[in-house]
């Protein structure tokens, strides 16, 4: 069932950019290390080629993605369809982070919407894109996205966000360097 694809065509980039959730994976070189999983939701994922995607990083209370990009590039993202016909997809890739304020971050940024607490987009160059019956996926009926971490972060203002970066996201809990 499964199908390898050799770039995201326009039917897969409207599937990809339609699902409200999506899981992003990373690990260390280190086998005594974390591996992580984080959930991402609200419109912060795009599709930038046929074989380039990226997604805006928010602030949040940790930083292993950002870390374990740093240390060694390798990602992945997993969309599964929680409505409509079952499907699993996965973009195996190497990533590189584009801090704001710098001017890699400035050439995409515009892509995305202005959250409050953006702190990084992940750009990722695809090596494998897959997909996968998701059959055992269960249904979810999709209400909202929660507004928790925006409300949040306007609230910090940016000074805080800053500072709450430089305390929380400094390093991975496994002492990696973050942000």
């Amino acid at each position: 069932m499964g199908k390898i694809f050799t770039e995201i065509d326009t039917d897969l980039r409207d599937w990809l950019t339609a699902q409200h959730l999506f899981f992003v994976a990373t690990a260390p070189l280190s086998g005594d290390q974390l591996i992580n999983c984080s959930p991402k939701g609200m419109d912060t994922f795009r599709v930038l080629g046929a074989t380039t995607v990226a997604y805006l990083d928010l602030t949040g209370s940790g930083i292993e993605t950002v870390a374990h990009l740093r240390e060694n590039g390798r990602i992945v993202l997993m969309f599964c369809a929680f409505s409509g016909p079952p499907r699993i997809v996965r973009l195996h890739g190497i990533g590189r982070v584009l801090v704001k304020g710098l001017p890699e971050f400035d050439q995409w940024a515009d892509q995305f919407p202005a959250y409050p607490g953006a702190r990084a987009l992940i750009v990722i160059e695809l090596t494998r894109i897959s997909d996968s019956c998701g059959y055992g996926v269960p249904r979810f009926e999709y209400r909202e996205q929660r507004d928790t971490l925006e409300k949040l972060s306007a609230a910090k203002g940016e000074a805080e966000l800053a500072e709450y970066r430089s305390l929380k996201n400094a390093q991975s809990v496994d002492g990696l360097p973050g942000l």
